[in-house]
């Protein structure tokens, strides 16, 4: 595969930005794959999907090389439960779109060929997350017949997913420091120059990478403010639903007390039909 440079959509993240180049591609690979010593970028076939689940993964990167699949997935800062979930959707879809552009057929008499995949999500929040997750054990208590397992890629160390990963936690620690998107976008900038993550694609991309920076300020600001008023809204609801039932669990006393003084079952529906 030819190397390539997109232009940036108004809406994509550093995440997507970051692996529209092949050979940040090619780097995450090779990291996890050290043995392949002759892997280039005409080995990589990117195949992530666009716009099939619009509303959850957008953040994704899913590439062929070879005989293998990887998927990879940014969870941002917020951990999503259903993530394994959505890894079998988008997995499902991947290899049926495989299947059409290899001219293969599930229905065929022969079996199929299909890259092993290799699952990963990207993670950068506080929140204490397994090295692995799997559908099965998550949705199924392991009792199951498939399974889905994902590795959980959190450490901020020298490789390229981990030095996306320190660029979020320097973004999260900035953007509670300051309330101005702008100095929030140049102080993570600053930072991450001077600790050494993603400096080269920093030095290449400064204008865009701020820019992000600020859509993702305003769209993290909206995402807490919505959070909040969920969190509000399933206070209130609780609340009423508890009076909901607690006023049903007096009713029901009343009843019972009332049967127990043998009062008729009429005169007992007479008597509490206003209540």
């Amino acid at each position: 595969m030819a190397e390539k440079t997109s232009k940036r959509k108004s809406k994509d993240s550093v995440f997507v930005d970051l692996f529209s180049d092949v050979n940040y591609v090619l780097q995450f690979y090779k990291e996890l794959h050290p043995e392949d010593t002759d892997v280039t970028v005409k080995d990589i076939d990117i195949k992530t999907i666009k716009s099939v689940l619009v509303n959850t993964l957008y953040n994704d990167l899913g590439f062929i090389v070879r005989d293998k699949l990887v998927m990879l997935v940014e969870a941002q800062s917020l951990w999503n439960p259903n993530i394994a979930l959505r890894f079998m959707f988008y997995l499902s879809e991947t290899y049926r779109r495989y299947l059409s552009d290899t001219v293969q057929s599930e229905h065929s008499s022969i079996r199929v060929k299909l890259p092993r995949p290799e699952l990963f999500v990207v993670y950068s929040g506080e929140k204490k997350i397994p090295d692995e997750v799997s559908l099965n054990n998550d949705f199924f208590d392991g009792k199951a017949p498939v399974d889905i397992k994902i590795k959980v890629l959190t450490n901020a160390d020298k490789t390229i997913c981990g030095q996306y990963i320190g660029f979020c936690k320097v973004f999260d620690e900035q953007r509670r420091i300051y309330k101005n998107k702008i100095d929030c976008a140049k102080s993570t900038l600053k930072i991450c120059i001077e600790k050494g993550y993603l400096v080269p694609y920093f030095e290449k991309r400064e204008k865009e990478a701020v820019t992000m920076m600020e859509e993702l300020f305003d769209e993290d600001y909206l995402r807490e403010q919505y959070n909040k008023a969920e969190c509000k809204r399933s206070h209130d609801e609780g609340k009423i639903e508890g009076k909901i039932e607690g006023k049903a669990e007096t009713i029901k006393g009343i009843i019972e007390r009332l049967r127990e003084m043998g009062i008729s079952e009429e005169q007992i529906k007479a008597a509490t039909a206003g209540i």
